[in-house]
């Protein structure tokens, strides 16, 4: 935009702004900003944004700051406002593609901390392909009240539960909540916000050590200043994303995810991000990871601790030094430098915390994927969550068509020792949006159900959820998916450690009954509309086809 004498008008654009002729002949870099005033995890990111442009002016590069939407998972739980998180994945991809190459940037710093928002970010970054540094912005710090310690968000969705069944006074709901999430930064747990972090950090895509230093910490500016200085130096290297997130770099990253417990909704969003790499990532490859790579750390929610602990034991570096063999540490990181220098020095400062390979906390990572009649695509659990005797679990069907519907049941008490919750019409079409079962799990734990009740659905789960909830069942019911033809009454069979979930129906039965289901009819407009006329499967990572297919394409 700059150079030769048809970009004349351009430059005066440009000197409008204030830019001096010495301006022009630096490199431009975006700042993908999604602060906003309403997220607790984005609150903060203005003053984060400005360390980092403090850093691109120092190193001799013009920053221009620029926004992307940022949603609230935790804020939509249990109403329609759920349909828009996953959705909102693409829109802001595609955001940032359309500035940042509209606006032909040399290189870019993005600013997110998010569950949807990371990944929309990483997405765009590779798919633009021109040099990159993403800063996430940290998680808060836990809460505590009284005798509660550690309280996270998923505490407070438990706590639900436990008020409805009397083991907390109502009374003192109003302190607790005052007292749950006392600073700003995304949930104290490793829910799906700080497990899209740790991802970032370990494809390479943040300076080593980002992920888990926290919103209020004073090195989190630090890392944002280093990153703008940074970025300066990847344009005149020309070092892109590409080169940095190989088929290895994703594996490191799911390894990672694996090793501290991680969301089930890294099986959303990686295979997502490697689409845009050009690279194939499956649910076989989660599963593969996850039976060769033990979980090492003792974090919520399938843990004992907030994420606090697992910063002050030495976060992502010292889980990848454990990990060790298991990973490829030739991969480079956005310093130019293989993960193999820069782990040299790194230690472990607490093997509680972040446990040794020799003494694993459960001996497979926290996903694994299920298969079966019931769900031939797969489906995902997140086992290292559930507790030992519902590792197995066969029991009847209650049928639901929507989490509303679900919720009012086991609210009202219509939830028995051994049911099946199957929860449908909830995957990425159905949805729209496939949203996140979160306030019923959380309720059934609350309420002691945890070691009785089992959830299936082909919607999704909170990364802060634990129990036997199996979500991301594929195909879904809005596509003819086995699990529209379950009835009440029809017996589930679950077995994590086989990777089996079934129903008790032969496969002629559940052909004949799909022939005569109706899916119910969901009236949705504008992005909603769109998206569930794109969305692929859960078990495709639910990205958008690139043109309609079929009877749709007639829209």
């Amino acid at each position: 935009m700059t150079e030769g004498l048809e970009r004349a008008a351009h430059r005066a654009l440009l000197r409008s702004l204030g830019l001096t002729e010495a301006d022009l002949a630096k490199p431009f870099i975006a700042v993908a900003n999604s602060w906003n005033e309403i997220v607790p995890g984005h609150v903060h990111l203005r003053d984060l944004a400005d360390a980092a442009k403090a850093g691109i002016l120092e190193a001799g590069g013009v920053p221009f700051e620029f926004n992307t939407i940022g949603l609230c998972d935790g804020m939509l739980q249990g109403h329609i406002g759920m349909r828009y998180p996953l959705p909102s994945r693409e829109v802001i991809a595609d955001s940032i593609e359309m500035f940042v190459e509209a606006h032909r940037f040399d290189g870019m710093v993005m600013l997110a901390s998010c569950d949807k928002i990371i990944p929309g970010h990483l997405m765009a970054a590779l798919r633009i392909n021109i040099p990159a540094i993403m800063v996430t912005g940290g998680p808060m710090f836990p809460g505590h009240y009284k005798e509660l310690e550690h309280i996270t968000l998923s505490d407070m969705r438990e706590i639900i539960g436990r008020v409805r069944v009397g083991k907390i006074p109502l009374e003192e709901l109003p302190a607790i909540e005052c007292s749950a999430l006392p600073c700003v930064g995304s949930c104290a747990m490793m829910g799906t916000a700080n497990t899209m972090s740790c991802v970032a950090e370990a494809l390479g895509l943040t300076l080593p050590g980002c992920a888990a230093v926290h919103a209020v910490e004073s090195e989190k500016r630090r890392i944002a200043k280093r990153s703008g200085l940074r970025i300066v130096q990847m344009v005149a290297e020309d070092l892109s994303p590409r080169r940095i997130v190989t088929e290895a770099a994703l594996r490191n990253a799911i390894a990672v995810v694996m090793a501290v417990g991680g969301s089930t909704n890294s099986a959303l969003h990686l295979p997502a991000i490697a689409h845009e790499a050009g690279i194939a990532i499956d649910l076989d490859t989660f599963d593969s990871i996850s039976r060769s790579t033990p979980h090492l750390c003792d974090v919520k929610p399938s843990g004992r601790f907030a994420v606090s602990a697992f910063r002050d034991a030495g976060g992502v570096p010292a889980v990848m030094k454990e990990l060790g063999r298991k990973l490829d540490l030739d991969r480079i990181t956005v310093t130019g430098r293989s993960w193999r220098h820069e782990l040299e020095g790194v230690e472990n400062l607490n093997p509680e915390i972040i446990r040794p390979l020799s003494n694993p906390i459960h001996a497979q990572g926290s996903i694994a994927i299920l298969r079966g009649n019931l769900a031939p695509d797969g489906a995902v659990v997140k086992q290292t969550g559930v507790k030992e005797k519902m590792l197995e679990h066969v029991g009847p069907a209650k049928v639901f068509h929507s989490m509303e519907e679900a919720v009012e049941a086991v609210m009202g008490e219509r939830i028995t020792h051994g049911d099946v919750i199957v929860l449908r019409y909830e995957g990425p079409k159905g949805g729209p949006g496939m949203r996140e079962m979160h306030m019923v799990t959380s309720i059934l734990v609350g309420m002691g159900f945890d070691e009785s009740v089992a959830l299936v659905t082909d919607g999704r789960f909170s990364g802060s959820t634990r129990g036997p909830c199996i979500g991301h069942v594929s195909p879904e019911a809005m596509e003819g998916g086995p699990i529209a033809a379950v009835q009440d009454g029809d017996i589930i069979e679950i077995d994590i450690p086989r990777r089996r979930l079934a129903v008790r129906l032969s496969d002629s039965e559940i052909r004949n009954r799909l022939t005569k289901i109706k899916p119910p009819e969901r009236k949705v407009v504008g992005a909603l509309a769109r998206y569930a006329a794109l969305a692929t499967s859960a078990a495709k990572g639910a990205i958008l086809r690139s043109k309609l297919q079929g009877p749709s394409s007639q829209l």
